[in-house]
């Protein structure tokens, strides 16, 4: 594990002995944040993920989080500079350094599109499609499965290439549900770590004495590739209306014949 000191008044970090400028703040979620720093060792941009952690079960998860990036070397997964977890006081954070890239998630490309009333060829959605799968592949064939796959959660590379990032909602591929209780937690847990207009159908109502495994994300990926082909998920709709996606999933789902 690194070690991170206090953020300097020139607006610093140090990680790992090597010293990171502030740039501007990327983005937000609701006990996170992201900001773009520069290693001034090197020159290059990286994207500084700060988890704030309230108890110890947050340290935890932080650190498996982490533990998870260092699993793969993959072109297809998102890799890990460095981790570290900072204290201050009764204050602690887990700050883990990332890769930079500049042309943001495939749901940001996907939205650029649109506003220009435009879609994604359907060479590039194979090209995205293959390179998701290999990332998906690279998972699973560590014995794990992402459980949260869906366009902001893709990155593009300088080439194009899809990245697989948010490794923090990963779990063991093959889960054998023996009971009711068990099934209940499971079920709360995908309520909280997997996005519901992408979620699998079996993650909305747990079975006892049943099987969840990375068909999960076969679900997810065929969501993505929905939202590829024509601008949106197949359920970000029914979700933004308010009605049921536990519901809708368990329905055949239409196929536009053309977005264009």
């Amino acid at each position: 594990m690194g070690h991170a000191l206090c953020v300097c008044s020139r607006g610093t970090v140090i990680i790992d002995n090597k010293r990171y400028l502030f740039i501007q703040k990327l983005g937000e979620g609701g006990f996170s944040y992201v900001d773009l720093v520069e290693g001034l060792h090197d020159g290059h941009f990286y994207a500084l993920k700060r988890i704030l952690c309230h108890e110890q079960q947050d340290r935890e998860e932080a650190q498996r989080e982490a533990d998870m990036h260092h699993l793969f070397h993959h072109p297809n997964v998102l890799r890990l500079v460095a981790y570290c977890l900072r204290e201050q006081g009764a204050k602690h954070e887990a700050w883990l350094l990332l890769p930079f890239f500049k042309r943001g998630t495939l749901w940001n490309e996907i939205e650029r599109l649109k506003d220009q009333d435009n879609f994604l060829t359907e060479d590039q959605i194979l090209r995205l499609l293959l390179g998701i799968c290999r990332g998906l592949e690279a998972i699973h064939g560590k014995g794990y499965a992402h459980r949260d796959l869906k366009p902001t959660n893709i990155l593009l590379d300088d080439e194009g290439q899809p990245v697989l990032m948010d490794l923090g909602s990963m779990n063991q591929a093959c889960i054998q549900v023996e009971g009711s209780r068990q099934a209940l937690a499971l079920q709360d847990w995908a309520a909280q770590r997997c996005t519901i207009s992408y979620r699998a159908p079996e993650l909305f109502s747990v079975q006892s004495h049943s099987v969840i495994d990375e068909r999960t994300d076969v679900w997810s990926l065929g969501c993505v590739l929905y939202a590829m082909m024509f601008g949106e998920g197949p359920y970000d709709m029914v979700f933004q209306k308010g009605d049921s996606v536990a519901l809708a999933v368990q329905n055949e789902l239409s196929i536009p014949q053309s977005p264009r």
